[in-house]
């Protein structure tokens, strides 16, 4: 049975939800919570003060001392409000800062097999869009529902206070205005949710075209390109017009509740001056209690649809924060089989997991003992509901002992790179176990058993930046001298000198400005660098010409002294004096030994090596 979807599985999110983004920022927001009281209460102090002067006039009284304490209300009403406001803004910015390295952060420790199953764009549009909706929760959002609430709270009581009568007339035309308003504003949340979702769609388009830009234009495919944009475009607009199409019904009946409502009193007020049941005073002071009653009432309605948008925007990135880490599922996983060190049904805790790695670490110094141990590994890959596939690998067995260089040949399809794959633990094996330095993979953290490991991809990644940035990936302190040797090492050293700007010249977008032999080139010299116990390399020469590949080998014959290598190669010539040759066809070892030897026991080695001119062909048997 598959593995419930975590989305579907995801429960409702609400403003608890919101918390932990909040938690960091509480000191502000009670600072600024408590500023939206004072305002709060100077505001509602004004009509009372308006009153005042408005009825010392009438009697002839002194009003000097109302009209000082009024000028001296709005003015600090107006400085305090003002200050909050950039306290506000302030917290609203931290609280996206926070929510984006959160987010960042679990995004680049998901398992390899989300990146597998989920669009890039999609992902960075959550980091992006998504998070920047949470600044409206709190700004427009959250303190804008909470001020406005308690601003009709004091309104609705000073109203009560001046004319009971006048306050029920009011109260009747605002509940029939705003009943409606409120329920089209709670479908904003599923509609913002989709239209956030249509926009990482787009994203994702986009980020296709753009990074295979080349491609493209090589196949004259631009307008189906924009086509597949453009349609995604069209899905966004038409998302965003639902949202828009909701709030033209919010937005009016707000409007038509307020102009009523001013309206009535205004009428009814008029009546109950002209038969002495209040003052001209008094009906001033309640028009401006309904002003401060109506406009927060609004704000507030338009402050909830903000909310209910970020909390749309706060479910896609809950969506993803609830997926478990990398070796997070380990800890639910069953206990390694195959000859597995760890008892069953438990995994190590972080300490234990160190022990191994120093239990690994002084059983490698030993003698004869295999660096990497395959023991009946069987694979398939896992699809988006948790389905495994048909196997890749089915009962793969061999051993690189310590010191040793191990080749893996075979055709394309055979497995050989999704060997690397389960050494690196970027997936688990499926069935069997493998071994690195004595100890069941699965029983190491994966910072212990990747600090023992060097890994060069066949596609040699470079990351945009400079040549220093790319060299210290793996060893931020590495030297000047130490860069420079190793880049001499893999025949890189021109690629330095022909730039004044050394290690600091940019290599461009995924290593644009940089030939494919100098990519792979420059990955090498990156993981050598690192200077790792035990050496991945995934076609470390499929890019270079016959003198760079001449250097490379020269350079990993050096570094390879007392290191284990583990090679996929499909050029035969690179990989004829290792140590043993695995021979791979259908993700299973077919044969294992010295090239010499396979020449002789293996067909499909001899028909390798023949394809590649270094054997004569088999004879006809015709």
């Amino acid at each position: 049975m598959p593995p419930e979807d975590p989305a579907s599985a995801l429960p409702k999110v609400g403003l608890r939800t919101l918390w932990p983004y909040l938690r960091a920022h509480r000191s502000s927001l009670l600072l600024v919570a408590a500023l939206s009281l004072v305002t709060t209460a100077g505001t509602l102090l004004q009509p009372v003060l308006t009153r005042d002067v408005l009825d010392g006039l009438g009697a002839s009284t002194p009003i000097g001392p109302s009209v000082l304490a009024l000028v001296a209300t709005l003015v600090g009403v107006a400085a305090v409000d003002g200050f909050r406001h950039f306290l506000l803004q302030r917290t609203a910015e931290g609280l996206v800062l926070t929510s984006r390295r959160r987010l960042a952060g679990h995004l680049l420790r998901l398992p390899i097999a989300e990146y597998d199953q989920r669009r890039t764009g999609d992902l960075l549009s959550r980091v992006g869009a998504d998070t920047t909706l949470l600044r409206a929760v709190v700004t427009s959002g959250l303190f804008d529902t909470v001020s406005g609430a308690i601003m009709v709270v004091g309104a609705a009581t000073a109203m009560v206070l001046l004319d009971p009568l006048l306050f029920g007339v009011t109260l009747i035309g605002l509940v029939i205005g705003l009943s409606g308003g409120i329920f089209f504003a709670r479908k904003v949340r599923g509609m913002s949710r989709d239209a956030q979702a249509r926009l990482g769609e787009m994203t994702a388009a986009v980020e296709r075209s753009i990074t295979a830009a080349r491609t493209i234009r090589a196949s004259r495919a631009e307008a189906r390109e924009t086509d597949t944009v453009a349609h995604s475009a069209e899905q966004a607009y038409q998302a965003g017009v639902r949202i828009a199409r909701l709030q033209a019904i919010v937005q009016p009946a707000m409007v038509t509740t307020i102009q009523g409502s001013f309206l009535l009193v205004l009428g009814v007020g008029g009546a109950r001056v002209a038969s002495g049941a209040i003052t001209v005073g008094d009906l001033v002071a309640f028009v401006l209690f309904v002003f401060f009653l109506v406009m927060p009432l609004g704000q507030a309605l338009n402050a909830y649809t903000q909310l209910q948008a970020g909390l749309g925007a706060l479910q896609r990135m809950e969506e993803v924060l609830v997926i478990p880490l990398e070796g997070a599922r380990a800890d639910t996983a069953t206990a390694p089989t195959g000859g597995a060190r760890a008892s069953a049904g438990a995994q190590p805790s972080s300490g234990s997991a160190r022990s191994a790695g120093a239990a690994a670490s002084a059983r490698a110094a030993v003698a004869g003992t295999p660096a990497i141990e395959f023991d009946r590994v069987g694979f398939g890959y896992t699809d988006a509901e948790g389905r495994v596939g048909e196997p890749v690998l089915r009962e793969v067995s061999f051993r690189a002992p310590v010191g040793t260089r191990t080749a893996l040949v075979g055709p394309s399809g055979a497995g050989k790179s999704t060997l690397l794959s389960l050494v690196e633990r970027f997936y688990e094996v499926t069935s069997g176990s493998l071994r690195v330095d004595g100890v069941d993979v699965r029983e190491l953290s994966h910072q212990t058993l990747r600090s023992r490991l060097g890994y060069v991809e066949q596609e040699s990644p470079v990351l945009a930046g400079t040549l220093r940035e790319n060299l210290r990936l793996a060893t931020p302190d590495a030297t000047e001298e130490q860069m420079r040797a190793v880049l001499a090492a893999v025949n890189l050293d021109e690629l330095v000198d022909r730039t004044p700007l050394g290690l600091e010249a940019q290599v461009g977008e995924g290593g644009v400005l940089l030939s494919g032999g100098e990519r792979q080139r420059l990955a090498i010299a990156r993981t050598l660098l690192a200077k790792p116990p035990i050496l991945l390399l995934d076609e470390p020469t499929s890019n270079l010409d016959a003198r760079n590949e001449a250097a490379l080998r020269a350079a990993i014959d050096t570094v390879a002294q007392g290191r284990t290598l583990l090679i996929v190669a499909h050029r035969l010539s690179t990989v004829v004096d290792a140590d043993q040759i695995v021979v791979l066809e259908h993700g299973r070892v077919v044969a294992t030994g010295p090239h010499a030897e396979l020449l002789d026991t293996s067909p499909l080695y001899r028909e390798l090596a023949a394809h590649q001119f270094l054997v004569d062909p088999a004879p006809d048997p015709a």
